[in-house]
């Protein structure tokens, strides 16, 4: 009688070596004790069902998908949670049987960085403006309506990718257009910035937020640089400030724990190896 073989999960993308995934996973597996492993899987387009396929096979319990991929991976599943489905796109795989289901975890991620990083918001945050309307934009959406929130506006330089969230998650969602963004900030408890300007390679994310009030909160769901510019002005103005790589580990644990069966913590520890590979590599994404 052969041993079953080991557990182990992966990060699928196109490209893939730069993420910072393994990292993460491969941390957790040592703290837990966990006899298993968790790799890099490169997809090119058009092989994603190919992908998709092996996962159940040969101990291959699960994989996180990033770009290009999150939408096909949508598409392949059987199944997919209530949060997959209201975003229309999946990072997280698993199979159930035959099944393959798919979930998406950035929303709770980005909640569970604000839990982290500013506490007691919930009793606090009202309103919100966000900058961006693609993939992360939805999934901050998505995760502040949950958690009550009675008024979104989104801003973003296409209106028209703008107008499409705002139809997608309802009646609380309003839009503006990005030359009236720091006109809208008055009335935001929270200032979340979802698109890549601040990022090392990108233009700057360029815009005034003196109009914001005292207490409001700055998230930035960039986190190379550690530090952006948004975030660096928020704490001189006396804001308190999210970066975003908070949400990249809090997005992993639902994954690890479907997969290796134990609910990882995001600590000091785990945060701290990720900052020194930050620093050590510069603009490498998630």
């Amino acid at each position: 009688m052969t041993d079953p073989p080991r557990p182990r999960a992966c990060v699928t993308g196109w490209p893939v070596a730069h993420s910072r995934s393994p990292l993460i996973h491969g941390h957790w597996l040592r703290t837990y004790g966990i006899e298993g492993s968790y790799e890099r899987v490169a997809t090119p387009p058009g092989e994603f069902k190919r992908f998709a396929a092996t996962i159940g096979v040969g101990g291959l319990r699960g994989a996180n998908v990033t770009v290009p991929h999150k939408l096909e991976a949508f598409a392949e599943c059987d199944r997919r949670t209530s949060v997959a489905q209201a975003m229309g796109a999946v990072n997280t795989l698993w199979r159930e049987g035959e099944v393959l289901w798919g979930d998406n975890t950035d929303a709770g991620g980005f909640l569970g960085s604000l839990d982290e990083e500013a506490p007691g918001w919930r009793r606090e945050v009202h309103s919100a403006v966000i900058l961006g309307a693609g993939g992360a934009s939805r999934a901050v959406v998505y995760g502040l309506l949950s958690a009550g929130l009675q008024r979104i506006t989104i801003i973003n330089r296409s209106i028209e990718r703008a107008e499409a969230v705002a139809e997608a998650f309802g009646s609380r969602l309003f839009i503006s257009a990005w030359s009236e963004a720091s006109n809208r900030l008055g009335d935001a408890d929270i200032l979340v910035n979802t698109t890549s300007l601040g990022m090392n390679g990108q233009d700057q994310l360029r815009i005034d937020i003196s109009n914001l009030k005292a207490d409001a909160i700055v998230a930035d769901l960039v986190y190379v640089p550690l530090e952006t510019s948004l975030i660096r002005d928020a704490r001189r103005l006396g804001h308190r400030t999210v970066g975003g790589l908070g949400m990249l580990l809090h997005q992993a644990a639902p994954g690890f724990e479907r997969w290796f069966g134990i609910r990882p913590s995001v600590t000091p520890e785990l945060r701290s190896l990720i900052e020194a590979d930050i620093l050590g590599h510069g603009a490498r994404s998630s």
